[in-house]
């Protein structure tokens, strides 16, 4: 019983000077900034990295829109490359 009653004020008093010292403890701005940062990245992870750098008239929902700027953008780049191979007349 007294090792019980021992372990119970051991862990009490633990906890309590745990709690004071977390209330003097202060962290400075640059470690708030990076978890801001970090929040912001963890919340829209699911949207991914490259949206970010997206214009807003690309980003839409409706799948028709998008396979049609797909296709657009595929035969552009089929475009340039046709026009990179063509040989030079002098």
């Amino acid at each position: 019983m007294f090792k019980a009653w021992l372990f119970g004020v051991a862990i009490l008093f633990v906890i309590a000077e745990f709690s004071i010292w977390l209330k003097q403890f202060i962290l400075p701005l640059p470690i708030y900034l990076l978890a801001g940062a970090f929040l912001a990245i963890a919340s829209n992870y699911e949207k991914g990295l490259i949206a970010l750098f997206r214009k807003e008239d690309t980003l839409t929902s409706d799948p028709l829109t998008q396979t049609a700027i797909l296709i657009d953008r595929a035969k552009a780049l089929q475009g340039q490359q046709e026009v990179a191979s063509l040989p030079e007349v002098d």
